[in-house]
């Protein structure tokens, strides 16, 4: 059973989440202004959405289960829950 997360109006899975707000951005927004931070061995590294997923070969080389946040500027659109 998957964890589910609160994203606005809408409960989805981690995936969902992360999938929508990618889609958002390259689709209806400037891309370049979503930066990712995602777990690199032992610390965080934060990167744009251009950037992440010419890196993450769609999720092959860096799954979305490392994926801590995603922002938008300064606004956290998205933020992994504490274990």
């Amino acid at each position: 059973m998957s964890k589910i997360f609160t994203c606005g109006i809408n409960c989805m899975t981690r995936k969902g989440v992360v999938a929508e707000i990618f889609s958002k951005a390259l689709y209806h927004d400037e891309s370049d202004r979503y930066h990712i931070g995602y777990i690199d061995f032992d610390k965080i590294i934060e990167i744009t959405l251009p950037e992440f997923l010419k890196l993450s070969e769609n999720f092959e080389v860096i799954p979305v289960t490392r994926i801590v946040y995603i922002k938008k500027d300064d606004n956290m659109l998205y933020s992994r829950s504490s274990r």
